[in-house]
């Protein structure tokens, strides 16, 4: 394999840290080549003097010798003291920033001082805990707010989820859980993976494997929507539950159930089965970078294959069995055919209402009566005459 370089550099938010004395760290997931992914922290002095020795490393691009060659970004220099307004503020152009430096001609995007910048450090996988002093505080960055800073979450807490159960990690991006670890999530991607940290470890975990700490998290999954949402396969899957379904790459198919552990309930003609949604996108949709790199990823485990009686997942929970998917997609699509028949009766009547008057029958007209013998005898000719005589 060639040379680390890397793919992607999201911004997650930053941190108010308490130790050694309060400051701020930015919080940035970083993709590499291998398909790794992982969480780095930097402070912005530290940022702008990369920006710095970049820009002296590659004069004729950053503008210094003619300001119309310019490609490497702007970056507002720091604060001489940068309070959380400044750090909040500063989001969107920092986020903007990383974007445009990965997407920049090679010999700039993939030279070592950058690649070594974002390589995770010793501090990186040994952060600060609550241990020490006062717990980090946690400012994430909305996914529809990268473009207006004035929009970012208030201080909160990450998100404290348990795990049910033990899992053993099988790649580098993810994170080994023991029953009873107390992770916190920073974010969820609706095919079932969820990216956690727990002090100096982070990964992605199955959510099958977590729940939260006050009660079931039925609340979060939508309603069956048995009217359907038309996806496509763009991967194929052979099933190994009797629950299943077998598809194969192209095929199109109703997402009726968009569950949490990343197993939806689709319909495939009449048939009702369990799919890993990381292996559908919706219809018409452009098949991205990001499902390409989950070719190389497993689904992750079902909910209902993780055995533990204390898991609160099964107390309270509202349950849905596969013969009751099956009965109200049945009877769904039986009201639909209902509709169209009523409909096309309603259509056929209004066009016999409205049927054309040179189409309908002719009224018949009526017999004149007889003329009397006198009068024929007045006005008709000598062989009429004759034939009443």
């Amino acid at each position: 394999m060639g040379d680390a370089f890397i793919r992607h550099i999201e911004l997650l938010g930053y941190e108010k840290r308490f130790f050694p004395s309060q400051h701020y760290v930015y919080m940035f997931l970083v993709k590499w080549n291998d398909l790794s992914e992982k969480v780095v922290y930097r402070r912005f002095t530290e940022i702008y003097e990369f920006h710095k020795a970049l820009k002296e490393m590659f004069p004729i691009e950053s503008g210094d010798i003619n300001i119309e060659n310019r490609i490497i970004p702007h970056l507002p220099a720091p604060k001489w003291f940068d309070g959380q307004r400044s750090t909040e503020n500063r989001q969107g152009t920092l986020a903007e920033y990383c974007y445009t430096l990965v997407n920049l001609p090679h010999k700039i995007s993939r030279c070592p001082h950058v690649v070594n910048f974002f390589k995770v450090r010793h501090d990186d996988m040994n952060p600060v805990t609550e241990s020490q002093i006062k717990k980090p505080e946690v400012f994430l960055l909305l996914k529809d707010s990268k473009k207006n800073p004035t929009d970012i979450m208030g201080p909160i807490v990450l998100q404290t989820y348990r795990a049910i159960a033990d899992y053993e990690k099988s790649s580098t991006s993810e994170m080994s859980l023991k029953a009873g670890d107390m992770a916190d999530v920073v974010e969820k991607s609706e095919n079932g993976w969820w990216f956690c940290q727990l002090k100096n470890k982070r990964g992605w975990v199955p959510a099958a494997y977590l729940e939260p700490m006050d009660g079931p998290d039925e609340s979060e999954e939508q309603e069956p929507n048995y009217a359907g949402e038309a996806y496509m396969v763009w991967k194929s899957y052979t099933a190994v539950e009797e629950d299943e379904l077998t598809l194969k790459e192209g095929d199109t198919i109703e997402v009726i159930h968009k569950l949490l552990d990343g197993w939806w309930v689709i319909r495939k003609d009449e048939t009702i089965g369990y799919y890993p949604s990381m292996y559908l996108q919706k219809a018409g949709e452009v098949n991205t970078s990001v499902k390409s790199e989950q070719r190389n990823r497993s689904a992750p485990p079902r909910r209902s294959t993780i055995r533990n009686v204390k898991s609160i997942h099964k107390q309270g929970r509202k349950q849905i069995s596969q013969e009751i998917y099956r009965r109200n997609s049945k009877k769904y699509i039986q009201n639909q055919r209902n509709m169209r028949g009523n409909s096309q009766n309603k259509a056929n009547v209004i066009i016999e209402k409205n049927e054309p008057e040179d189409k309908k029958p002719m009224a018949q007209p009526a017999v004149p009566p007889r003329p009397s013998k006198d009068l024929i005898l007045n006005r008709c000719t000598e062989s009429t005459r004759r034939k009443i005589l």
